[in-house]
């Protein structure tokens, strides 16, 4: 019998060779490798494994997205990793400050047609239009911070205000990928402008005759809007100056500063002025800067006016109160009511929608921006209240509108306020109802992987933990519900 001679290395080798050529060739045919992708064979850049939060892959086709104005994309939704909706969107960055310090960018979008015209379009159920917005929170890896860790706010602050009654964005938590780039979490939600479905005012064009409304009018920095077109994207980064830049085409400016003080120096300095404290400025969203006429312009600023004089000359104790034949009263409340007890530092004074619609009186909201409030802010004491801005801020380029304080001084004002409140923390503003908005959102977002995906993506060493943010979320708007319990029911 002849003993038993292994082969040379040289055909173990080739053995091992053919053996592996097997083995891959196997793993294409099986997918073994596990490659995440869509049932349309779009591949994920990350994995979301089994979870229901929709899954975003935006692809601009090899060009760079700009701060504006956009650039066409295609915009692919999976729900399960199986595509549901396919749309040609025109995608730019969004945000100021946010834009500037946020390695986490947001994004505004317009659906467009095969010729790039804007198309209404729905997306997961929510009514048809053109104008959506990607926003997720500020993540600063450089400096090591990051604003609202839940990833929560604005949710919470738009779901609060649609729980009393008033309209607020619509949205949905989201995982974007970019251009094979996974993002994170983001909420999709809808833009804030004129729409039936949104905030439904009549039309005011060029022609019409009726100078009552609809307008909408913001306090905020200023949007560049069309002086931006054309600039790089570098130029955005740094462009400070022109959030304060108002002009007599985009804006007018209140005849009292925020003492109640009649302005006695001429508006539209340049940005920054040493007098710019004083000043607030009403922004044309509606009718645009460039569409709205000298008529219209003149009207707007004369209701502003005389509402303001009526607010500051109105003797309460005489039962004088003629400012309320300006204002909705109940809409001015429950803006304060929702921004007070989400502690949104930049209401009132920036992010901050007037409407008045056709024959209608002036009213507040919608609510926008709460990135920076709940417990992250420390601006404001947990104990007092946000319109009290101007104690513990010197000379912000935007303070407080002196109304606020002025309208708590009228006993009728804060009798309103009260009723409101104490009826909304019996229901609908109640303790057991913020604990379960706060757990409900967060545990959708822990049970599904993505708050695990985001923060591999934007981890930030030292940070807390998700579930310490969680806790400390709830425990921050307890304790702010209780206190305004103890403020308003001594009004």
């Amino acid at each position: 019998m002849k003993s038993y001679r292994p082969p040379s290395p040289f055909f173990q080798l080739i053995h091992l060779s053919i053996f592996i050529l097997i083995l891959i060739g196997c793993q294409e045919k099986l997918d073994l490798t596990a490659i995440p992708k869509g049932d349309d064979g779009q591949v994920f850049a990350i994995d979301t494994k089994d979870s229901e939060i929709p899954y975003l892959v935006i692809d601009t086709q090899g060009a760079s997205i700009p701060y504006e104005p956009g650039v066409p994309a295609q915009l692919k939704i999976y729900e399960n990793k199986k595509l549901v909706q396919t749309q040609r969107i025109d995608i730019e960055f969004r945000g100021k400050t946010s834009f500037r310090l946020s390695d986490k960018k947001g994004f505004n979008f317009e659906t467009i047609d095969a010729s790039g015209e804007g198309v209404d379009v729905s997306f997961f159920g929510m009514p048809a239009e053109e104008d959506w917005r990607l926003i997720g929170q500020v993540v600063n890896k450089s400096n090591g911070y990051i604003w609202d860790q839940s990833m929560l706010y604005n949710y919470i602050g738009y779901e609060l205000s649609r729980s009393i009654g008033k309209y607020a964005s619509r949205g949905v938590f989201v995982e974007l990928e970019v251009n094979g780039e996974y993002q994170g979490v983001y909420y999709f939600c809808e833009k804030l402008k004129r729409d039936s479905q949104r905030i439904d005012i009549k039309s005011l064009n060029a022609t019409s005759t009726n100078l009552t409304g609809g307008y909408i009018l913001t306090i905020d920095k200023v949007s560049i809007g069309d002086a931006g077109i054309g600039k790089p994207l570098s130029y955005f980064y740094n462009n400070w100056d022109d959030d304060a830049r108002y002009t007599e085409q985009n804006s007018f400016r209140s005849q009292y500063d925020i003492f109640k003080n009649k302005i006695t120096f001429p508006p539209f300095h340049p940005p920054y002025h040493q007098n710019q404290h004083l000043e607030t400025y009403f922004l044309y969203e509606y009718p645009k800067d460039r569409n709205i006429t000298e008529a219209q312009k003149s009207y707007i600023a004369q209701y502003m006016y005389d509402f303001e004089t009526a607010l500051i000359t109105d003797d309460f104790d005489k039962g004088e109160r003629t400012y309320a034949d300006f204002i909705n009263i109940e809409t001015f409340v429950d803006y304060f009511i929702i921004n007070e007890l989400c502690r949104n530092v930049d209401a009132y004074r920036l992010s901050t929608y007037l409407v008045k619609d056709r024959n209608e009186k002036l009213s507040m909201g919608p609510v926008w921006d709460m990135n920076i409030g709940f417990d992250e802010t420390d601006r404001i004491p947990i104990n007092d209240w946000v319109i009290n801005y101007n104690s513990y801020v010197a000379q912000d380029a935007w303070m407080m509108p002196f109304w606020w304080n002025r309208l708590l001084e009228d006993p009728e004002f804060r009798k309103v306020l009260k009723i409101r409140w104490m009826n909304f923390r019996s229901g609908v503003l109640s303790n057991s109802r913020l604990t379960q908005l706060v757990e409900n959102a967060s545990q959708y977002l822990q049970s599904n992987g993505a708050v695990a995906r985001n923060y591999e993506k934007w981890n930030i060493p030292g940070a807390r933990p998700y579930d310490q943010a969680i806790e400390e979320l709830k425990s921050y708007l307890m304790e702010r519900a209780n206190w305004m319990d103890s403020e308003i029911g001594n009004f």
